[in-house]
C-alpha cells in the first residue's frame, strides 16, 4: 500500500530584520508551487511582502492568501496595531484553507512582539510548521542565528534548515553548522535588482 507524501508547509522566519526572508519566501513558493501567506503586514501596505513575492513568483498555480492583520505603520506588530486601534490575536490567526503546499512568512525575527504578551515565536509554536531559518552574514550574526535555533528548540518547534543569503562566509557558515547541528539547506546570493526570472534560476537549481 502506498503512503502519499505529505503536503510540504514551512514557516520562514529571520535571525533578525533585512535578512531576506522575502526573497527566500519567494524562492520556496516558486520551487515548490506553493501557496503563499504572510500572516501579519506592518506598513507599506500599498506594496507589502505579499505584493514583492507575487511579483517574484512565475508559476501559475500558487495563490496569494489576505493577511490576518494588515497594519498601517512600519513598526513592530504590537506597536504599529495599537495605532491602529486593535489588539492581535492569535486565536484569530489561523492557516489559510488550502490543499497545497503553504510558504507562511513571519515578521521580522522570533522575539517580535505581537502583543503586550505574545511573540512570532508564539505564533510559530501555535501553527506547528516546520522552520526555515535565513540567516544572513554581518558582525554578531553567528549569535544571533544560534540564539535563534536555541530557543525554536527550547520551543519545541520543529526546525527544517537555514538558509544562508548573501555572499559566501565559509568561517561563519562552518562555524554555524557546527554549533548548532542544524541541516544546512543551502545559500543564494545577493542580486540587485533582483526579479521573477532570477528566482525562477534559482527554483529549477534547488528543485534538481
Amino acid at each position: 500500500m502506498q503512503h502519499s507524501q505529505p503536503i510540504p508547509r514551512y514557516f520562514v522566519s529571520g535571525i533578525g530584520t533585512d535578512v531576506g526572508k522575502t526573497v527566500v519566501a519567494a524562492l520556496l513558493t516558486e520551487a515548490l508551487r506553493a501557496d503563499y501567506w504572510k500572516p501579519v503586514q506592518a506598513g507599506d501596505l500599498d506594496h507589502g511582502d505579499t505584493d514583492r513575492v507575487k511579483a517574484l513568483v512565475s508559476n501559475p498555480h500558487s495563490q496569494f492568501h489576505p493577511e490576518a492583520y494588515r497594519l498601517r505603520t512600519p513598526m513592530s506588530p504590537d506597536a504599529a496595531a495599537d495605532r491602529d486601534g486593535v489588539r492581535i490575536r492569535l486565536d484569530r490567526i489561523q492557516l489559510p484553507p488550502t490543499d497545497r503546499p503553504l510558504i507562511v512568512e513571519g515578521a521580522g525575527g522570533l522575539l517580535v512582539p505581537l502583543n503586550e504578551r505574545e511573540c512570532i515565536i508564539d505564533l510559530m509554536a501555535q501553527l506547528q510548521l516546520p522552520t526555515i531559518l535565513v540567516s544572513r552574514h554581518y558582525l554578531g550574526s553567528i549569535n544571533h542565528t544560534l540564539a535563534s535555533v536555541e530557543a525554536l528548540r527550547h520551543r519545541q518547534i520543529p526546525l527544517a534548515g537555514i538558509i544562508f543569503n548573501g555572499a559566501k562566509h565559509p568561517e561563519t557558515e562552518a562555524s554555524i553548522a557546527r554549533h548548532s547541528g542544524a541541516k544546512i539547506l543551502g545559500r543564494i546570493d545577493q542580486v540587485d535588482p533582483l526579479d521573477a526570472a532570477q528566482i525562477q534560476k534559482w527554483a529549477v537549481e534547488w528543485q534538481a
